[in-house]
């Protein structure tokens, strides 16, 4: 009669496989990854909104064009802030470029203002405004600002996440290790002083 030994090698080795696959499950090797995956798709958003809004404009600037052709410097000058909003991009594999994600928020501002500029200019011909095309688009630029307010906050987000894992232990072995991450460029304030209190006087 033979008696099976247990075999104590092969017991270890699998007894060493699970210790390893818990030990780089808590050290980042798959969450890494995908949080970085969260915030290119949270980018992509950001990137669809400001690409609603310069759908938008043609349209807008036709209609003006229609009542206030007059107003040929300030339509001009939303066409070429369009064209040079179109020509800024991020390369969402270099999201830790802060210089990239600067130039593009600098790029959407400058298309910001100028159609604040427009909308303001609109204000002197009522036929414009009570036009329902015009009033139309004007509801659809509205909850599209509304929309890119919200994308940037959500990617916002999802950098702080990305970014505290990579820099947290014990990840920030693996983040520094194994993919050599380095931390992405979250959206600054715009508006000047945004980061400051407003000084009451009484």
């Amino acid at each position: 009669m033979f008696v099976t030994r247990p075999n104590f090698a092969n017991g270890a080795a699998l007894a060493a496989l699970a210790g390893s696959a818990i030990l780089l499950s808590g050290c980042g090797v798959n969450t890494i990854p995908a949080k970085e995956e969260a915030v290119k798709a949270k980018w992509a958003d950001v990137e669809s909104q400001y690409q609603r809004r310069a759908d938008l404009i043609p349209n807008l600037v036709s209609t003006v064009k229609g009542y206030a052709a007059q107003e040929k410097d300030v339509l001009e000058s939303v066409t070429k802030a369009r064209a040079s909003a179109s020509q800024v991009t991020v390369d969402p594999t270099k999201l830790s470029d802060p210089a990239q994600l600067a130039a593009f928020d600098q790029a959407q501002g400058a298309l910001g203002q100028s159609l604040g500029r427009l909308l303001v200019t609109v204000e002197k011909y009522p036929e414009l405004k009570s036009n329902e095309l015009f009033m139309r688009l004007q509801d659809q630029l509205e909850g599209t600002e509304n929309r890119i307010t919200v994308a940037r906050r959500d990617y916002n987000l999802s950098v702080q996440d990305y970014n505290t894992e990579i820099r947290t232990f014990p990840s920030l072995i693996t983040a520094k290790v194994i993919y050599g991450a380095q931390p992405i460029a979250p959206f600054k304030a715009t508006t000047v002083n945004a980061d400051k209190a407003p000084e009451v006087k009484f």
